[in-house]
């Protein structure tokens, strides 16, 4: 249930419905306040536009992920490989079930390579947030194992979220000894996922992947589409859990 609760506020505070609340607000006032109203109606549309083009929502995300590198495990060594779960495609016909979503392929694809080159024990985290039967880590074992060939040694399957990934990867890997790893996830998530695991004591080596890029940049990059929308959401989301975060780790150490 507060995993429904997390993502109906995050919808009211993320595009496309904040933008939508600002517009029928300014509606509200059309006679009470007309001015006030012209400024609500104006300010959704001009950002509800902006946020919707590729070029705005490419930029945004760009800046949240850093400079892009490739994370060389020769230089930086660690003890094991930790990837978070991204999401399930629920009841993928072509596979008779649940199985990992696109984001979580990527994932793992770049986790399999870092096995490959380092040798290193993998841990798959990820539950069952939206109630479904298989969790996230044991859909993500499925593919590796089976798919991709790389063995799996640790499969947390209990957390809801990144700060729960974190706490109980953390649990896993302080019965072997690990104290630093490897973490996949995507470039995007990789600033608030590093601050999560560094509250839960974890020493974290980044290696995102996932990077946003751009071919070229000519009149589509400003012509409103769907996907630029929902990169702009997701560049919002991650900037309201960082600020979180860092309010919820600054009372813990106060």
């Amino acid at each position: 249930m507060s995993w429904f609760f997390t993502k109906l506020c995050a919808a009211l505070l993320l595009p496309p419905l904040n933008l939508l609340l600002v517009a029928a607000l300014g509606l509200w006032f059309w006679h009470k306040r007309p001015l006030l109203a012209r400024m609500l109606l104006g300010s959704a549309v001009i950002l509800l536009w902006l946020l919707s083009t590729p070029f705005v929502a490419e930029t945004l995300l760009q800046r949240l992920e850093g400079a892009p590198y490739a994370v060389d495990t020769k230089k930086l060594p660690a003890d094991a490989i930790v990837v978070l779960g991204g999401g399930t495609y629920f009841h993928a016909p072509e596979y008779g079930g649940d199985t990992v979503s696109g984001k979580t392929l990527e994932r793992l694809r770049f986790a399999a390579k870092l096995q490959r080159e380092s040798g290193k024990p993998v841990l798959v985290t990820g539950g069952k947030p939206a109630g479904n039967d298989l969790s996230e880590a044991e859909q993500m074992k499925r593919v590796l194992e089976q798919e991709l060939n790389v063995p799996v040694q640790w499969a947390e399957g209990e957390s809801d979220n990144t700060l729960e990934n974190a706490r109980l990867s953390r649990k896993l890997i302080d019965q072997a000894g690990i104290k630093r790893v490897y973490l996949v996830t995507h470039a995007w998530h990789m600033p608030r996922s590093v601050l999560a695991f560094q509250a839960a004591g974890v020493q974290v080596v980044p290696a995102p992947t996932g990077y946003t890029t751009r071919f070229k940049t000519d009149l589509l990059a400003f012509v409103p589409d769907s996907l630029a929308l929902n990169d702009s959401s997701v560049f919002m989301h991650e900037l309201i859990g960082m600020l979180w975060y860092k309010l919820k780790f600054r009372d813990k150490e106060s």
